[in-house]
């Protein structure tokens, strides 16, 4: 049996076992990935978890992609690995901007960070987490920035100002300006020279 047909097999066993918690189940770039409702996202994982046949104990990561012409906007994104059956999923999960999701930290208690993160960088409330809060940016900081309607500069920033020894607030500044860059190539549009032994040559032929 091939990688390829192993992991088919498998994605079936989860398509067939977890047929109530997942919406589909695909091998995408040698890779099973599950779309899941948000309202079955713990159930989903806690299966994952504790079921022998799939014993998915690890969580690697939580993240989240924005795609603003979507009405459900953002689709979370997890990623558990298997050692036991030497495997990993992707879950993919969608949710609009004004929506809450269900928390897995009571599943998988690292994800207490991940969500954190994933809350700061996007907005996205995960219902019944123990302690959401900012992780990456000040308690103060306006809006999330790996959204795509984040705009570059109109928010404030926050620096350690030493001469007055606090942190201080102030309008976005961009140290460097935009600037266009010329892809071509630098050795593109060179005259180039004749060379002394072509012009000896040419010399001679004309002599002769």
């Amino acid at each position: 049996m091939t990688d390829l047909d192993a992991l088919k097999d498998f994605s079936q066993d989860i398509l067939t076992d977890l047929k109530t918690e997942v919406l589909n189940v695909e091998i995408v770039r040698d890779e099973i990935v599950i779309s899941a409702a948000k309202e079955k996202i713990v159930d989903l994982v806690q299966k994952l978890r504790e079921e022998p046949h799939f014993s998915f104990e690890t969580l690697v990561d939580i993240t989240c992609v924005d795609y603003p012409t979507r009405f459900e906007r953002f689709e979370l994104v997890y990623h558990l690995l298997s050692m036991k059956m030497n495997f990993r999923v992707r879950i993919k999960m969608r949710t609009a901007s004004d929506t809450s999701v269900p928390s897995i930290t009571q599943v998988f208690p690292c994800a207490n960070w991940y969500e954190r993160e994933v809350f700061d960088m996007f907005g996205i409330i995960f219902e019944g987490h123990p302690d959401l809060r900012r992780l990456l940016t000040d308690y103060g900081f306006d809006g999330h920035p790996l959204r795509k309607d984040f705009p570059l500069t109109g928010h404030n920033e926050v620096r350690y100002d030493s001469s007055q020894r606090r942190v201080v607030y102030e309008p976005v500044n961009l140290t460097q300006e935009y600037r266009d860059f010329d892809f071509e190539s630098p050795w593109e549009g060179m005259i180039q020279e004749p060379s002394a032994s072509s012009n000896s040559k040419t010399e001679g032929a004309e002599s002769g």
